[in-house]
């Protein structure tokens, strides 16, 4: 029998079912810390944790364990570096709240619209101030999502029943994918400037910390909602703080930098503000308990291995090929467009790696969106693919031309209802370090994709390279390396440069039409 402990306060449902199982014995108790959990019930096979931190000395207090399931999406709880150390595999259960954060965000905007926190605070005082909760409809009105996964998608279901226009803003998902979910795809100021309500559903990353600006936040409708169940760190709080007032702004929040009591720093700007409630749903929490359970026996009965956030590197693989497939997917991106709506990637795999093809499919999407997790398996990132209405190829390999252990990726994106445009990058790994080899018709590059590049592509003429230098002098830009190479045709040429810092957009676009050039792009590894 394979013991089970479930130290938090989580539906019976998983005991049931584990227990009916035949095959484990459970010890659920939410009265004692984990750690003396840990120390009673050294025999662990299976750990089960909500908000719970797993740390590297819980893990070495339990000598048996070999899986820990997080029953919820977020696993920053846990040492899964520690835990993959000791081969203990850390599953998550993604999803399994969905529903209950995208009521929430209905709520939330309900609640706002008719006053009824305040309202009822004022009631229960004895006052009758109905000429001060005038209230609005949410009907009629433009709601913006931002971020289309599991509950971005929810939240445009649930709001169908209103009869609202719905925007949405993803840079992954495709035209079609969306009509079919009923919603209107836009650039992110479109929607910040066009929607009444915006709910934000983008994880907190460095592509992603900030985002929500000064700049975004002044174009909204005057009198527009805000609303954040996402990640504390995606809006930048001085900059609503200095909108807010100005614009007439409501924000609804539910999320901070530490789930802890104590003063928040959105006090003064939140017109309402919940404790993290989100996932606290009986619902949800039944859900993550039935997933875990039935997450585990999948896992020991039919080697499912799709939820393990912490997934090893196959033998026999290098680990700096799957940071060289991500590394070409993003430079790839990158180059065709962020924004851009890709209708297709290729990607070939030479030599050695043919046979982990499958395997490094995982780091070439997370690299494309930020929706989806590089400790997922092939099988998701597959379905994510077909969800966001994307094809994906795998290309048989040449190996006649010789190329080695290389990756090469193609994204092919529609730059309106009649032209696609297509861009393909080439890398491998050398001496240990990562190199891009070939962009398009570019070949022979040989260059180290790391810290911050400015790449432009131009029609080849004297003097095009010093005038880019000069620019990069102007706005106080170093550079520290330089390829210039022409194409096949020797009539255009790429100009490389890794650059002491991150070239702002402004500079990159002012540099772009001093050069009259055909693409631009910056980006940082």
């Amino acid at each position: 029998m394979k013991k089970v402990l479930i130290p938090t306060k989580l539906d019976p449902v998983a005991k049931e079912l584990l227990e009916a199982n035949g095959n484990y014995t459970v010890v659920q108790d939410d009265s004692a810390d984990l750690a003396t959990l840990a120390a009673q019930n050294p025999d662990t096979y299976a750990l089960f944790v909500r908000s719970e931190k797993v740390t590297a000395e819980i893990i070495d207090a339990l000598p048996s364990l070999k899986v820990v399931i997080r029953a919820g999406a977020g696993y920053n709880t846990i040492d899964i570096k520690h835990a993959r150390a000791k081969k203990i595999d850390v599953m998550n259960t993604p999803g399994a709240n969905a529903n209950a954060v995208a009521e929430e965000v209905i709520a939330l905007m309900l609640a706002d619209a008719r006053h009824v926190v305040p309202a009822d605070a004022s009631t229960r005082a004895g006052k009758w101030e109905k000429k001060n909760f005038m209230g609005r409809e949410v009907t009629g009105k433009t709601v913006g999502i931002v971020g289309l996964g599991a509950i971005g998608r929810l939240v445009a279901r649930r709001l169908s029943g209103f009869d609202v226009k719905v925007l949405a803003f993803d840079p992954v998902l495709s035209e079609e994918a969306a009509e079919r979910i009923g919603v209107k795809l836009v650039s992110l100021a479109d929607l910040f400037a066009q929607s009444d309500y915006v709910s934000l559903h983008i994880p907190e990353n460095e592509h992603t910390k900030g985002l929500i600006n000064k700049t975004l936040l002044g174009n909204m409708k005057t009198g527009a909602t805000l609303i954040n169940c996402a990640r504390a760190g995606v809006i930048n709080e001085d900059d609503l703080r200095a909108v807010k007032p100005e614009k007439g702004l409501r924000f609804l929040n539910d999320v901070y930098a530490k789930d802890a009591e104590g003063d928040k720093t959105v006090t003064d700007i939140a017109d309402i503000m919940v404790p993290h409630l989100g996932a606290s749903t009986h619902e949800a929490n039944y859900n993550a308990a039935r997933r875990s359970a039935e997450q585990l026996i999948d896992f020991d009965e039919k080697g499912v291995t799709s939820y393990i956030v912490n997934r090893d590197i196959p033998e026999g693989l290098d680990e700096a090929y799957a940071d060289l497939a991500f590394t070409i997917a993003k430079l790839t991106r990158t180059m065709i467009g962020t924004s851009t709506k890709l209708s297709k990637i290729e990607t070939s795999f030479y030599g050695e790696l043919q046979r982990f093809s499958n395997w490094l499919t995982v780091p070439v999407v997370c690299a494309l969106s930020n929706d989806f997790d590089r400790s997922m398996d092939e099988k998701a990132a597959i379905s994510y693919l077909e969800d966001m209405g994307i094809d994906y190829d795998i290309r048989p390999a040449d190996e006649s031309k010789g190329y080695g252990n290389t990756i090469t990726v193609d994204l092919v994106a529609r730059v309106d209802e009649e032209s696609l445009k297509r861009i393909s990058v080439r890398g491998t790994v050398a001496e240990g370090r990562l190199m891009i080899s070939r962009i398009g018709g570019f070949d022979g590059l040989y260059f180290e994709p790391k810290g911050h590049l400015a790449l432009f592509t131009y029609r080849d003429r004297p003097g095009v390279l010093s005038q880019i230098a000069g620019a990069m002098a102007e706005a106080n830009i170093n550079i520290d390396d330089v390829r210039n190479p022409h194409d096949e045709s020797g009539e255009r040429s790429i100009a490389i440069l890794k650059v002491s810092q991150p070239v702002p957009g402004e500079i990159l676009e002012k540099v772009a039409a001093k050069i009259d050039a055909l693409s631009f792009c910056s980006v940082s590894f």
